[in-house]
């Protein structure tokens, strides 16, 4: 039996300075989703693709972050934001000379491509790992949820300001782009820390092992000035301190909490939860990439007054819907996950049985519609629970492989969507080339349609892209499947953990 004090005046720095960590971090981490490319500099699909490694610097920003803090990161990628997008503005106002160069010219806009991708990658690792480390368990999914929905609803933020002041200057655009991507981590650098707390004993062993050099910043008197756990007058003390038993200390799950690096990799555990990201993260980058083209192709069939000005706005609707319901699945994930977990006493991974269900949904929902107007329908699902995944998996990386290690963990983990994205992305590609009008119709059919580039546009709606979305309703489905085995693995092993702690305990 216990009585808390009732005073709260003591922990007050602590919490100005948690909750100012995440404003700041979800400040930088909306500074760190978008990467653009002038579309004047005809870049390929193919060449494009070459962009998608900045996904593998996340272990390397992991390391980083996890070993010496998250101030490293944001300098770095303050400078990497606004190298790379100042380069890119230069690119876009002098394209045509510069691609005169050839691969030179070609090498140094992907460098510089690649500088915003690692940069924004950089910027997100430091600002999820601080989140994570500066809020208890009970909270861990809501803070990082929140933080990670900024990422999630950059590219919308950009693009409604590009649509109201930089409608005909893209330069412009770059300009801000350049600015307001950079600008953001140099205030992260000052405000962007692990904040530690005493709620749980857990929590407060997970701080120091993770790294002293991350809270230098916070001096130990400060750190355990009025610790949570000394707060409790102790009305009759046991021999030891009372485990929660929502998180008890047995071998395993001493074992759980240092999971990284060789041992990581050889884990069935990591294998499982890459897998399911593959196949969820790379139908989401897949629609996301191609829902232009799907688009396109829906307005095209049955309309011979094809409008370029009028399917780019169907095209921008479609990714408005996806950029807000990912905002959206990102928060409301966090906060069912956290009740689920604390209230409920159910595992955080089996809300990603929830989420690939929304997967499967999104995708029979695309494979059955054939009016334009409805596909918003989809994009909003797809949205949510795209949103969802990038917003759960983090929590769950910590739940199974422990917080010590987070970041660097997470960053083997987010190597998925790279992986997934092109298998999927390159299978609709195909897919569309199958049905290319050059090759499957006659030229004169499709010579007295305007559609600008029309060689490369199929025009029969549906039909072009049905077959992948076939493709990932069985991956999602898939997915679903390994998220069920993920929830009860991680159930059997709490309930076997939990079972171990109170028998030894009534031994006692």
């Amino acid at each position: 039996m216990a009585l808390h004090a009732g005073s709260s005046s003591y922990t007050s720095p602590l919490e100005l300075r948690r909750y100012g960590t995440l404003v700041g971090s979800t400040l930088v981490a909306l500074a760190s989703g978008t990467n653009y490319l002038g579309t004047r500099l005809r870049i390929s699909n193919t060449q494009l693709n070459i962009i998608v490694g900045v996904y593998f610097s996340g272990p390397v920003w992991g390391r980083i972050v996890d070993r010496r803090g998250p101030r490293i990161l944001l300098a770095s990628g303050f400078i990497m934001l606004l190298i790379g997008y100042s380069g890119i503005r230069l690119f876009y106002d002098h394209g045509d000379s510069i691609t005169k160069l050839g691969q030179p010219g070609l090498s140094l806009l992907v460098f510089c491509s690649f500088l915003t991708g690692f940069g924004g990658n950089g910027g997100l690792t430091a600002s999820m790992n601080a989140t994570a480390k500066s809020f208890p368990d009970r909270l861990r999914a809501t803070t990082t949820g929140i933080v990670i929905s900024g990422f999630g609803l950059s590219a919308f933020f950009f693009s409604t300001i590009a649509k109201v002041f930089f409608a005909h200057s893209t330069s412009s655009l770059l300009l801000l782009l350049s600015l307001g991507t950079s600008l953001p981590m140099i205030m992260g650098f000052f405000v962007v820390r692990p904040v530690p707390h005493a709620e749980r004993p857990d929590d407060d062993e997970a701080f120091l092992h993770a790294g002293r050099q991350d809270y230098t910043a916070v001096s130990q008197s400060e750190i355990y000035e009025v610790p949570e756990r000394n707060r409790v007058i102790e009305m009759s003390p046991s021999r030891s301190p009372p485990l929660p038993k929502s998180f008890p200390r047995t071998a395993e799950s001493t074992a759980l909490a240092d999971i990284h690096g060789k041992t990581l990799l050889t884990s069935f555990d990591f294998w499982l939860l890459a897998t399911i990201t593959v196949f969820l993260s790379g139908t989401g980058l897949m629609y996301i990439n191609n829902v232009g083209a799907m688009t396109k192709a829906l307005y095209a069939h049955g309309n011979p007054e094809f409008n370029e000005a009028e399917a780019a706005r169907y095209q921008g609707e479609q990714v408005s819907t996806i950029s807000v319901a990912n905002f959206l699945g990102r928060i409301i994930i966090g906060f069912s996950a956290d009740f689920a977990k604390s209230k409920l006493g159910f595992p955080r991974s089996f809300g990603a049985a929830i989420i690939a269900l929304g997967f499967v949904a999104s995708q029979v929902a695309a494979s059955r519609i054939e009016v334009l107007d409805r596909l918003w329908i989809a994009s909003f699902i797809l949205g949510l629970s795209y949103g969802g995944l990038f917003g759960l998996f983090p929590t769950i990386t910590v739940d199974w492989f422990g917080l010590a290690h987070f970041s660097e963990n997470w960053g083997f983990v987010s190597v998925s969507p790279a992986i997934g994205g092109n298998l999927f992305s390159l299978a609709f590609g195909r897919n569309l080339d199958a049905h290319d009008p050059t090759l499957a119709s006659p030229a004169g059919e499709v010579s007295g349609r305007a559609i600008g580039d029309a060689a490369h546009q199929c025009l029969q709606g549906l039909t072009c892209y049905v077959d992948t979305l076939k493709l990932t309703i069985a991956a999602c489905s898939l997915a679903f499947l390994l998220s069920l085995l993920a929830g009860w693995r991680e159930w059997r092993r709490r309930k076997d953990e939990s079972s171990v702690v109170w028998d030894a305990g009534a031994d006692e």
